[in-house]
C-alpha cells in the first residue's frame, strides 16, 4: 500500500469516474485502474463497484476511503510543517472561490501571485457555499474565499474586504430613470436572479424582503450573472451585480448601474480555512495580495453600508 494509491482512490471517490480521476491525478486511466486494482488485490476486497455509473465505493470501500483521507491529511501536514518552518511558499494549495467572486477578483491578483511564487502550485475551483463547507470538512480543499460567516467552530475566518451590491437596470425599465434603487421599487416579475444555493441571491432576498420572488422566478433561475447582464443589456428587466464587477464594465454598461439607497447592501468577503491549517505564512501572503488588489475604500465597512 502506497500514499499514491490512497490518493488515487480518493480521486475516484471524488469524481466517481475513472477517466476524470486519472486526469486530475495527471496519469493515464489504465495506470490509475491498475494501481487501484493492485491495492484491492493486496487488501483482498473490492473498493469500488465498477458496474454502476457513476462508479460508487463498496461498503468496505467507504470505510477504507475514510481512513485514507485521514492518512493523507496527516501526511500532508508533515510537508506543511517543513514548508512553514522554512518560510517557503511551495507545494500544492487548493483554493475554492464562489462563482460570484471568482471572475471579478481572481484576475486582479492571481496572475501576479503565480509570477511572484512560481513554485507554489495553486489549484483554483469555483464552488457554491454549501459545497465549499463540505470540501473543507473532507480536506478536499485547503481554503476558500466566501461571502458569508460560517457558524462552525472548526473553521477560521480571515476578513479580506467589503463589497457593495449594485442594481443593473435595463434602459427600458422605469427604474432606469431613478438615481437610486429602493427595495420598494423591486418586483419579482422583472428580476433576473441566480439559482437557489448562491449566497449572493440569498443575501439580496433577505435584504429586499423578496420571499415572494421565489414564485415568480421559477422560469428564470437557471443562469449566470453574466447571462442576466446580457438579458438586461438587450432590453429586459433588472439584475444585481457585485462592486468588483462594476469596475470591469465599459462606460456604456456603467450607465445601467444603480446604487441602492442608504443603507446599501454589502457583503463581507472572507478567507476561510480549517483551524488545523498550519501554513499561516501562505494565508498571510494570500490576504496581503488580495487586499492590495482591491480599492482601499473596500477594506473597511463604510457608514452608509449594511452587511447582509
Amino acid at each position: 500500500m502506497t500514499i499514491q494509491q490512497l490518493e488515487y482512490i480518493l480521486a475516484v471517490d471524488q469524481f466517481r469516474h475513472f477517466a476524470k480521476a486519472a486526469e486530475y491525478c495527471h496519469i493515464t486511466q489504465p495506470t490509475l485502474s491498475a494501481m487501484i486494482q493492485k491495492l484491492e488485490e493486496e487488501l483482498g476486497v473490492k473498493l469500488f463497484d465498477r458496474t454502476m455509473q457513476p462508479v460508487c465505493p463498496t461498503i468496505i470501500g467507504e470505510k477504507v476511503i475514510a481512513q485514507a483521507r485521514i492518512i493523507l491529511e496527516q501526511t500532508s501536514k508533515v510537508k506543511e510543517i517543513i514548508s512553514e518552518e522554512k518560510g517557503a511558499l511551495t507545494g500544492r494549495f487548493r483554493l475554492a472561490v464562489l462563482p460570484t467572486i471568482a471572475p471579478y477578483l481572481l484576475p486582479r491578483f492571481f496572475p501576479q501571485l503565480l509570477e511572484k511564487y512560481p513554485e507554489l502550485d495553486i489549484q483554483v475551483m469555483e464552488m457554491k457555499t454549501q459545497d465549499i463547507q463540505q470540501a473543507l470538512h473532507k480536506g478536499e480543499i485547503d481554503a476558500a474565499i466566501l461571502a458569508t460567516k460560517q457558524d462552525d467552530n472548526t473553521l477560521q475566518e480571515i476578513p479580506l474586504f467589503y463589497e457593495q451590491f449594485f442594481g443593473y437596470v435595463s434602459r427600458k425599465e422605469s427604474l432606469f430613470k431613478h438615481e437610486l434603487i429602493r427595495t420598494s421599487d423591486i418586483t419579482g416579475e422583472r428580476l433576473w436572479l441566480l439559482d437557489e444555493g448562491h449566497c449572493f441571491r440569498d443575501q439580496l432576498m433577505r435584504f429586499c424582503q423578496m420571499e415572494a420572488v421565489k414564485v415568480h422566478q421559477m422560469a428564470y433561475r437557471l443562469g449566470s450573472m453574466e447571462t442576466f447582464m446580457h438579458m438586461v443589456e438587450n432590453g429586459k428587466g433588472i439584475t444585481f451585480i457585485p462592486e468588483l464587477a462594476v469596475m470591469q464594465l465599459t462606460k456604456e454598461q456603467q450607465e445601467m448601474v444603480r446604487p441602492f439607497a442608504i443603507p446599501r447592501p454589502t457583503r463581507q468577503i472572507l478567507l476561510v480555512t480549517s483551524k488545523n491549517f498550519i501554513r499561516h505564512r501562505l494565508l498571510q501572503v494570500l490576504k496581503e495580495e488580495i487586499q492590495a488588489a482591491v480599492p482601499k475604500e473596500m477594506l473597511a465597512l463604510q457608514a452608509i453600508q449594511c452587511i447582509v
